[in-house]
């Protein structure tokens, strides 16, 4: 088991159980948005050939793999899929619960996550013998993906990317996130988010117009 480099400046811990071509490790698309209906547990994109059983089998294993992160203590924030279906590689983002910009798991989280994870993997019927785990820590721009995730960040400054523009702030601009409401039995992409944008006021959103969303770190702010 080694480490890697950080991505987003975050920790990343590297777990192969067998040595992988450099070419699978390409850069991985962005294949979920809130628009595109009902969200999933948790956000996960694929890229790479994932045919016969693993394609039938990967929801299920993506909801055992989130349960297990929380038993240990983790809250699962992204879970990327790559390689092939004979290969693959499992990019996954940890964090903890009460965590906040710039202090969240640390390298040794990452080994506890990535060690109890790898071993149930290896046992795992069916799957690949050859695969590769990476767990890493979201990092200080961690991505809002969940209702629960914009909530619990609230009050922070954000970059928002949405499906249609909105007035003069166009899709893509920086805010502070301020209330969060959702009505009563309503789905979680029809919640609202209120964004104050620096010299234009305040400007609310539905969920299900955000393609993307992250935190902004100011590093100057930093002691």
């Amino acid at each position: 088991m080694a480490s890697g480099p950080g991505h987003d400046q975050g920790l990343n811990l590297v777990a192969p159980a067998t040595k992988f071509a450099p070419e699978m490790l390409a850069q991985f698309a962005h294949g979920m948005k809130w628009g595109s209906g009902q969200p999933p547990l948790f956000f996960t994109s694929v890229f790479g050939d994932f045919g016969g059983k693993l394609a039938e089998d990967r929801v299920a294993i993506e909801q055992e793999l989130e349960s297990r992160v929380e038993a240990m203590g983790f809250e699962l924030v992204e879970l990327r899929w790559g390689g092939q279906a004979d290969r693959p590689i499992l990019r996954m983002r940890v964090d903890r619960p009460d965590s906040r910009p710039g202090a969240g798991v640390t390298v040794q989280d990452c080994a506890v996550a990535s060690r109890g994870l790898e071993a149930w993997l290896d046992e795992l019927a069916g799957f690949p013998e050859r695969y590769t785990l990476e767990v890493s820590s979201p990092g200080v721009e961690r991505p809002l993906y969940r209702l629960r995730d914009f909530r619990r960040f609230s009050g922070h400054e954000i970059k928002v990317t949405l499906q249609h523009p909105l007035g003069v702030h166009g899709k893509v601009f920086e805010a502070r996130l301020g209330a969060v409401t959702q009505d009563e039995g309503a789905d979680e992409g029809a919640a609202l988010l209120d964004l104050e944008v620096a010299g234009h006021g305040l400007a609310r959103v539905r969920l299900d117009d955000v393609v993307r969303a992250n935190l902004v770190y100011r590093w100057e702010n930093e002691d």
